[in-house]
């Protein structure tokens, strides 16, 4: 069983896609879900999902993009969930969930925001109302399977924040001495449940686009790009319930998976930003790649200056490489460059200004196109 924090489209279309696949086989089935939706704010989706979990028939995901060069289109069909909480509404019968013996996976998918504390939260909550805070809430759902005797789980966190993990636990931590909770108690938090550090990484637009047949009869379809990574750092790979799926990568240190991320797709799209500005007309990154001077300016932008020094440093660079120009590509996807152009001194401080620092001290010359998109 399975205790998910979060019911929007990234999880529904990466790790719930994820669980009904391993479903699928009795040898690598990991149980059902049970999703846990944190505000009142989506309750017609609450109530769809209700509906379509009610039904049996799940929801489908329509894989769209470039796979190897081509075009690719699939319909798979989410049949995991098993219900649909709503924690204000549900809190009694969350914190039962978090009891149950079979349970060995929480998820979450929370944002920047949610991994913080709330003053609401000082004091410890009754048992029949949720706390405000992600981390207090989940604190609550831990002490009430730590105090009906059942075993630590997997603690796996999806949002996009480095160290999520670790965070996490911190936060959770930081709550529970709030709280006062008893030394045995805390020491269970820490040691007995398993915080990973992971990097998830698919794109999911939401529904697909117009006009898609499955539109107009599947209220909850979304579309999700092919290539999915979901890298989970722990020193205990074999241990990890979802292991199995070929789309989770387990290691014991994330970061190269992380830099080459950032780097080469974080990167590149901060800078097609800076290229394409000389090009009126230029408006997504689909546009940009297949321009007949910004696509070449780009390859080579990946190829000569950001994988050589990737290279020795995280797996098949140039692989990755590849496989994002594939994605720029999508026929499927309308990534807006001006989306990307939000808080760009910031991104470029990560994402480009770092490789070429590491060309010029290891070639002894300037990344020249990395230095254009410099400005």
């Amino acid at each position: 069983m399975i205790l998910q924090f979060g019911a929007g489209n990234f999880l529904r279309a990466f790790a719930d896609l994820f669980i009904d696949q391993l479903n699928r086989d009795s040898a690598t089935a990991v149980g059902r879900v049970t999703v846990v939706q944190s505000t009142t704010a989506g309750r017609d989706r609450a109530r769809a999902l209700r509906e379509v979990i009610g039904s049996g028939r799940g929801y489908p995901v329509v894989i769209q993009g470039c796979r190897d060069g081509r075009t690719v289109e699939e319909i798979e069909r989410v049949t995991c969930l098993e219900r649909l909480l709503v924690a204000d509404d549900d809190w009694p019968a969350i914190l039962d969930a978090a009891r149950d013996p079979a349970l060995t996976v929480i998820l979450s998918n929370s944002t920047e925001a949610g991994y913080t504390l709330d003053p609401a939260d000082a004091e410890a909550p009754e048992r029949a109302g949720a706390p405000r805070s992600f981390p207090a809430k989940l604190l609550a759902a831990l002490l009430a399977r730590h105090e009906a005797g059942a075993p630590g789980v997997w603690v796996v966190p999806c949002e996009l924040i480095e160290n999520n993990g670790g965070r996490l636990r911190d936060l959770v931590l930081d709550q529970a001495r709030a709280w006062q909770v008893s030394p045995g108690a805390l020491d269970w938090l820490r040691d007995g449940c398993r915080w990973v550090n992971t990097l998830v990484d698919r794109i999911v637009p939401g529904p697909p686009r117009p006009p898609h047949p499955l539109l107009e009869s599947e209220p909850l379809v979304l579309s999700a790009e092919p290539l999915a990574l979901w890298a989970v750092q722990t020193d205990e790979p074999a241990a990890f319930p979802l292991s199995a799926h070929p789309a989770v990568v387990m290691a014991r240190d994330i970061v190269p998976y992380t830099l080459r991320k950032v780097r080469l797709l974080n990167g590149a799209h901060s800078a097609l930003v800076v290229k394409a500005r000389a090009f009126p007309g230029v408006a997504t990154v689909r546009d940009a790649v297949e321009h007949p001077e910004i696509g070449p300016w780009l390859e080579a932008l990946l190829f000569e200056e950001i994988v050589p020094v990737l290279e020795g440093r995280c797996e098949d660079p140039a692989g990755f490489a590849r496989s994002v120009l594939d994605r720029f590509r999508n026929p499927f996807l309308e990534h807006s460059l001006s989306a990307i152009a939000l808080n760009h001194e910031a991104k470029v401080a990560v994402r480009l200004q770092p490789t070429a620092a590491e060309f010029r001290a290891r070639f002894g010359r300037p990344a020249r196109r990395v230095e254009e998109a410099l400005g």
